[in-house]
């Protein structure tokens, strides 16, 4: 599903307040609640949101957003990230891209990069990767999540203890305020913990929106991190851990307007 603009601004103020209300909205967007009503239909068919009388809720912290709808959520972000992200590897190095939208984007903007041993349980990423020449496409095994193409599990796991990487792209489906990365599968997380242990030098992308979100699993603290790439991060809290513990936060948002600026 295409989020529309201002369906994507209903999802967000959702994830804000739990629950939205049809006329609460109508007054916002100065719409009909007819429209709105339609918004909610479609976006509670994409599972999305979970309709209830005069509204709809926000998933709850125990579900993640179904693949397609957390693909167009904060697209244009996830965009800015990867291409930040892959500033960062250099050619010639060997990484882990783990299961994630966000890590997604970080595989697609790889694509001019020479001579990358990329080891992942994402299918998505291997299966883009694996049509460029002057890559080396390695694929987890283990069972393949039917939701999003990731490949979980004890297999997958094992797999990844066999290689140490120069570098390992992991994302988090909420990041709690004392610096927890969280996800919501713990077969996924297993995998993740066996990336992050196995590479020199670890980095998490994740959108601002992840700040607002809540999962039940943890997989790693950000401290176990070396460089945290987002949108924009207002949470003190979370750039006070990334201070104390040596961990470079890249804000993508602030790094375009300091380019813009110097245009």
């Amino acid at each position: 599903m295409f989020l529309s603009d201002r369906q994507t601004e209903i999802v967000d103020m959702a994830k804000a307040s739990g629950r939205v209300f049809v006329e609460d909205l109508a007054a916002h967007f100065s719409v009909t609640p007819q429209t709105i009503r339609k918004d909610l239909n479609d976006l509670c068919d994409a599972q999305v949101l979970t309709r209830v009388h005069g509204g709809a809720l926000f998933p709850s912290g125990t579900e993640n957003v179904k693949y397609e709808a957390r693909r167009q959520i904060a697209a244009d972000e996830k965009q800015s990230i990867g291409l930040a992200a892959a500033a960062l590897i250099p050619n010639n190095a060997s990484l882990f891209i783990n299961i994630g939208t966000t890590t997604e984007a970080v595989g697609e903007a790889l694509i001019n990069h020479r001579e990358l041993m990329v080891i992942t349980n994402n299918i998505n990423v291997a299966n883009r990767l694996r049509l460029l020449p002057s890559m080396e496409v390695v694929i987890a095994g283990g069972v393949v999540r039917a939701s999003d193409g990731g490949i979980v599990g004890e297999a997958a796991v094992d797999f990844i203890r066999q290689f140490k990487v120069d570098y390992a792209v992991i994302g988090a489906s909420a990041i709690d305020q004392d610096g927890a990365l969280l996800d919501y599968d713990f077969r996924e997380v297993k995998v993740a913990q066996a990336i992050i242990a196995n590479a020199r030098h670890v980095i998490l992308v994740a959108d601002s929106t992840k700040f607002e979100r809540t999962a039940p699993v943890r997989i790693a603290q950000l401290s176990q991190v070396n460089t945290f790439i987002t949108d924009h991060c207002e949470i003190d809290s979370i750039q006070d851990l990334c201070r104390e513990n040596g961990v470079r936060l890249i804000e993508t948002d602030r790094r375009l307007q300091s380019m813009q600026s110097a245009e």
